[in-house]
């Protein structure tokens, strides 16, 4: 079918999520079937706003360099279409741009978008391909062995608290606990990744709390305690979404922006919920590092591993729609862990969409403080490879795309 196509990227970004897109672009641009290759102003609200630019008037170079440039070039959003008339006017657009095939980066709540319109789009007779590539740091997307960003992001963090562990080795006569937050609002993925820094007894993390593990204060405590009397010192490192037995956050927002279009609480601050309880139960300081969303976006030492597999999934979209594939997720299907070796699968955007993977109980050592051996051996091979962006009188160089609205 020939026709019009349409690249959007949506949630929060990632070091590779641009690499998805660069990969989609380029192999829509060489398919003789597609005609011109659109991008979404930020995400389903560019179509809905018809805010829609030409991507084959951006520079080579531009579009090259978009594959090592972190965050979400196109633009981003966090918005839910809800009724059936948002998402009529979504093909509304396509059919005005002769938009055929729609392909959507982003996680749970991307994958439920495309496939809800794909299937309006049927039911009212226009003709059209949506195929979703799949995007979270999170990690925690069904179906798929492992998310495109992930790798990324466990390398950048494990690296930080390499770094902060002996920052706090150096200093722990005056500084003798240091808590590092990572991202995560259900499923543990991130702060798990932290394991891999850990290559002693000695070194950090020496304590990972997970959201799947219910929050014990008193057995916290004396974990702390142990390592205060044992190596002088405690690296914690908390997911932000680490919940007490009765399903409350060690610590949320409040107020007026309190959750997101999607209905999440809005989370942070569970490192200082910490501080506060090491201070008081072990009366001892605790510093606190909150990477925050800076810990998502390093793309100047994200994973070669991570970002080839990104833009595969982008091509390997393509290829999948120029062959009649509609309605489903690329994902990333593991075949080795020695030598490590990764392929391509499908799957249905609806199971996507309706599904969330936690992380494994059997991957968490019975005290509920770290994580096992089985965890390091399926993480380690995500972090191989350094990618190395364009650099540019010292520091990295990102590119924009100059956006050619139609």
């Amino acid at each position: 079918m020939k026709g019009n196509a349409i690249v959007a990227q949506s949630g929060g970004p990632t070091a590779v999520i641009n690499a998805s897109a660069a990969g989609v672009i380029h192999a829509a641009l060489e398919a003789p079937e597609i005609g011109k290759v659109f991008a979404a102003h930020n995400g389903i609200l560019g179509v809905l706003n018809d805010e829609i630019y030409n991507l084959g008037k951006e520079s080579p170079e531009t579009l090259e360099e978009l594959r090592w440039s972190p965050s979400s070039a196109l633009g981003s959003c966090r918005h839910k279409v809800k009724s059936d008339e948002d998402r009529q006017k979504i093909i509304n657009i396509f059919k005005k741009h002769d938009i055929r095939y729609f392909f959507y980066i982003g996680g749970n709540d991307s994958m439920d978008t495309a496939d809800k319109v794909s299937k309006l789009a049927k039911r009212t007779g226009y003709e059209m391909w949506a195929v979703g590539v799949p995007k979270t740091i999170d990690n925690d997307l069904a179906e798929t062995d492992h998310c495109p960003g992930y790798g990324s992001v466990i390398k950048y963090l494990a690296t930080m608290t390499m770094e902060a562990g002996r920052d706090t080795e150096a200093m722990y006569t005056a500084d003798t606990v240091n808590i590092i937050e990572a991202m995560g609002r259900n499923a543990g993925w991130i702060a798990a990744g932290t394991a891999l820094a850990r290559r002693k007894e000695e070194d950090a993390p020496h304590i990972i709390l997970l959201p799947e593990v219910p929050f014990n204060r008193a057995a916290f405590a004396a974990k702390v305690q142990h390592y205060l009397e044992t190596i002088h010192r405690c690296v914690i490192v908390v997911s932000e979404g680490t919940k007490y037995p009765n399903g409350s956050f060690l610590n949320e927002t409040k107020g007026d922006f309190a959750k997101d279009a999607f209905g999440h609480v809005q989370l942070g601050g569970a490192a200082q919920a910490l501080q506060t309880i090491v201070q008081e139960d072990c009366r001892v300081k605790a510093r606190i590092a909150m990477p925050s969303t800076i810990q998502r976006t390093g793309a100047h030492f994200a994973s070669l591993t991570d970002n080839e597999e990104a833009y595969g999934a982008g091509r390997r979209a393509v290829q999948a729609a120029l062959e009649g594939v509609t309605d489903k997720m690329i994902t990333l299907v593991r075949e080795s862990d020695t030598p490590y070796k990764c392929s391509y699968g499908l799957t249905d955007l609806s199971k996507v969409a309706n599904g969330e993977k936690f992380f494994p109980k059997d991957w968490i050592t019975d005290d509920g403080f770290f994580v096992t051996e089985e965890f390091t051996l399926y993480a380690l091979p995500l972090i191989q490879g350094e990618s190395k962006p364009p650099m540019q009188k010292g520091l990295p160089r990102y590119v924009r795309t100059s956006k050619h609205f139609i």
